[in-house]
Formats: structure tokens, sequence, C-alpha cells
């Protein structure tokens, strides 16, 4: 049984159809990484997953349950597996660097200030920045912001973490650091993971699995290998207009191996 089934989801804004028939099966400890064109509804389905968006139509479900229309109190319980790395890290400016990566924890329970003390030093030294519990975002630069966002999430320990354009924005040396670090969570703590990503060099470092959302749907599930050999003409166009020169992914891989 899959972890997460997405079953003829239907999603529309207005006269805007985003989704008319989704169907999709992510498996436990996979990395899935979504792909397609801009307003292809990418994020959309992150959103539909954790309930920040309700689906119209279909069905939706984490490990068995039926998650598609629960209200909100029932998914908080949901979100509590299911972490979420914003496009923008989605840090509060009014929090320090520890009370930003402590939010969830006191949003999900009552730890004892020891408890959060510990749970945020462990998140900001797995993601390599001990020590700047006292910084602010506004302190910090565009690749810092974002592992501080993911600090945030593992510190929950969530089972599956959601990439919403985790890369974006971001020079190549903090796009190499963010892609080793989602290996590493796959590695070492087994998490599930789903990435939205325009960037072909991160979707073919750090993907088990890459699907191409088109038209309302799933037209493409495969593995990197298998991505880079279809013939299908739009996916070719798609991969072949945003992927990097062979040897500079073989060197990506090499590094966050």
């Amino acid at each position: 049984m899959a972890l997460i089934e997405f079953r003829g989801v239907k999603k529309a804004f207005g006269p805007k159809v985003v989704y008319r028939d989704l169907n999709l099966d992510i498996h436990r400890g996979e990395s899935l990484t979504i792909i397609g064109g801009s307003g292809q509804g990418k994020s959309v389905m992150l959103k539909l997953l954790i309930g920040l968006l309700k689906a119209d139509g279909g069905s939706i479900k984490y490990d068995g349950e039926e998650v598609t229309n629960l209200k909100e109190k029932a998914y908080a319980k949901v979100r509590k597996h299911i972490g979420m790395l914003f496009q923008g890290a989605a840090l509060f400016d009014s929090l320090s660097v520890r009370e930003n990566v402590a939010y969830g924890l006191r949003e999900h329970g009552r730890p004892s200030e020891g408890e959060v003390d510990r749970a945020v030093n462990e998140a900001l030294t797995y993601v390599g920045l001990p020590g700047i519990e006292d910084m602010w975002p506004s302190d910090l630069s565009g690749g810092m912001k974002k592992r501080v966002g993911l600090a945030r999430t593992i510190a929950l320990r969530p089972d599956v973490l959601l990439y919403d354009e985790p890369t974006t924005g971001l020079d190549p040396i903090n796009t190499t650091r963010i892609n080793r670090l989602m290996l590493k969570l796959k590695r070492t703590l087994n998490i599930t993971s789903v990435a939205v990503t325009h960037d072909m060099t991160s979707a073919f470092t750090i993907s088990d699995r890459i699907v191409m959302i088109r038209d309302g749907g799933v037209v493409f599930s495969g593995t990197p290998d298998e991505i880079r050999e279809t013939r299908d003409p739009y996916v070719r166009d798609f991969i072949e207009g945003n992927a990097p020169h062979d040897e500079d992914t073989q060197t990506l891989l090499r590094s966050a191996g």
C-alpha cells in the first residue's frame, strides 16, 4: 500500500482548472520530485496534501486514512507526520532563530525548555548551523534561511517532508548544500520526500522517481534514467530546456554522495 494516494483528484480556481483527474501513489521512504511548467499545479498538490487547500473532488489518503475533507482539528494530527519547507522558508521575522525552530514544537505539544533547547540545537547542528540560535532572520543569507526552515521542520521528526522549490534563488554552492541535506535526511532518517522544483540538477540528484504533471494530471512517472531516455516530445523539451550538462549533474551526484 502506498503511503500517500491521490485518486481522481479535482481542483479549480474559478474557471482555471488545475487538476481534472490526478492519480498518484507515493511510497514510504522514496524521494519523489514533481516537475512541470508554471501554473500546472505542482505546489497546489503539496497544499492539498497538508490541507492548506481543499480538493473539489476525488480522494487523498495518508497511510490509509482518508484526509480529503478532514476538519482543521483532525488535520492537525496528520500534520504532525508531514513537514513542509516553503519556497521562501517562511520564517517569522519577529522571532529569533531559536524561536523559529521551536515554533512547531510548541504548537504540537508542551515540551519543557530543556527539551526545546535540545531539539533546537540538534536540528540546527543537523543542517550545519550550530550556535546561531540568537540570530534573527534579517541576519541570515538566503541559503541560511532555507536551512533554518528545514531545521524547524525536522525538529518535529516528520515521516514525510514536502519541499516547495527548495533551491529557488540560491547560488550553486547553496543549491548543492540543500541537495546534500535532502539526501542526508533520506539516508539517515528514512524520510519520505516530495519535492517540487524547476531545477533539473536537483531533480536528477535527489530523486528516486520523477513525475511530470500537465493538463490536470500525471503525464510521466519514472526514474531519472527513464526520464532521460523518454521519447515523449513534451517531456524532452522540458528537461532539455531546464537540464544541466551531464557532467555538471555527475559532479553534484559525487559531491552529494
